[in-house]
């Protein structure tokens, strides 16, 4: 084994203050092939995310705002983290222990991505980014293997009762750029007593370029043979219903548009897709869960990760009120998110992997997005 030092560069700088006066930074990596991501202590946000096409030159992939204002007007989580517990808690309420704990109703009867101010919505502690090395192996010769980089660690401090929840959380958030072109995120957290943890980003993709237009062209491979349908309210209904036959087999390459208008009720109740897939997990590290490939500009993005599903959803709910980065608006179907998870609801489905996280035990996933182009396409 060699290891070996890496030539990726990172700076900051101020990038607002919230109404109460909390400055916000904003750290920018990039690798040494020209790829750059720049994330806000606001949220942990990816405000953007730089990425060469077939030809080599770069383009913003993820959906945003230019300045911090955007992210703290009411948006759909632009490329936030999201927690404590990413995705929908039936009725806001479940119980652990015996006790029963009521959270925060923000998506009509449920709660949504941690409650009215969840992890989105907080400033969160950064240490300055610091080079990393690399092990050279027969493993790193993996196309999305970690080939040195920047890291960027944010940490937060949820306290006991937060948006409902127990216990004092200390949750930590690595971004790694590599050098191999891959946006690495690695969660963690403890807890000083019994609690549910689900963390998650939920970058708005678009391959062609953020304000490019829709995504329909866009060709999705997700690595799953069932998903979890869901009920009017979009919570599962603890089914875990097979792809076959139906517009949610993504086991083969589909483009987004092809089916998205079928006939079907789990479409009509997300107006599209907007539903938990349950990989197929053959062990307890990093694995393909998706693949997507852009025509026009070449552009791909595999998905890794350590979680038990990847909750797809194609911005049905853009309906262009909404001015992004550059001025440009973001209309229905105009990005893609592969938001890696634990299921939706599942302190409430005890036949769903468990999110429960103990005194003495550690919260601990990661997700990669490696991207690449491809001249064939």
């Amino acid at each position: 084994m060699l290891t070996i030092a890496c030539g990726s560069k990172s700076n900051s700088r101020h990038f607002g203050r919230t109404p109460s006066g909390e400055a916000v930074d904003l750290y920018t990596l990039t690798n040494r092939k020209g790829m750059e991501v720049s994330i806000s202590t606001y949220g942990g946000v990816v405000v953007s995310l730089r990425v060469p096409d077939r030809t080599g030159a770069p383009g913003d992939v993820v959906l945003g705002f230019d300045k911090l204002e955007g992210y703290l007007k009411p948006n759909p989580y632009f490329g936030a983290i999201v927690g404590r517990y990413g995705n929908r808690i039936a009725h806001g309420q479940f119980t652990l222990d015996g006790v029963e704990y009521t959270l925060a109703k923000n998506n009509g009867e449920n709660s949504l991505h941690g409650g009215n101010r969840g992890f989105d919505k907080r400033i969160w502690t950064a240490t300055k980014p610091a080079d990393i090395g690399y092990v050279v192996g027969i493993r790193s010769l993996l196309p999305w293997r970690d080939h040195g980089g920047q890291s960027l660690e944010l940490t937060y401090q949820s306290k006991d009762g937060e948006e409902g929840y127990p216990g004092n959380l200390s949750a930590t958030v690595t971004y790694t750029l590599t050098d191999n072109n891959a946006l690495r995120i690695d969660y963690s957290g403890t807890t000083d007593k019994d609690t549910v943890v689900n963390l998650t980003n939920h970058s708005y993709f678009n391959l062609a370029g953020q304000g490019k237009g829709d995504v329909l062209g866009h060709q999705v491979t997700i690595f799953a043979d069932r998903f979890t349908p869901v009920d009017k309210t979009m919570i599962p209904t603890g089914e875990l219903r097979n792809v076959q036959g139906t517009p949610f087999d993504f086991r083969r390459p589909h483009a987004i548009g092809e089916r998205i208008n079928a006939s079907d009720e789990q479409l009509r109740l997300g107006r599209g897709y907007d539903h938990n897939f349950v990989l197929n997990r053959t062990g307890s590290g990093l694995e393909l869960a998706a693949r997507v490939s852009e025509p026009k500009t070449g552009r791909v993005l595999e998905v890794l990760t350590t979680e038990p599903g990847v909750q797809f959803y194609t911005a049905n709910f853009l309906d262009g009120t909404l001015k992004g980065k550059g001025g440009k608006v973001y209309g229905p179907r105009s990005a893609f998110c592969l938001e890696t998870q634990h299921f939706p609801d599942s302190p409430n489905k005890a036949d769903f992997p468990s999110v429960v996280l103990k005194p003495g035990g550690r919260y601990r996933t990661t997700t990669v997005y490696h991207f690449s182009a491809d001249s064939r396409l």
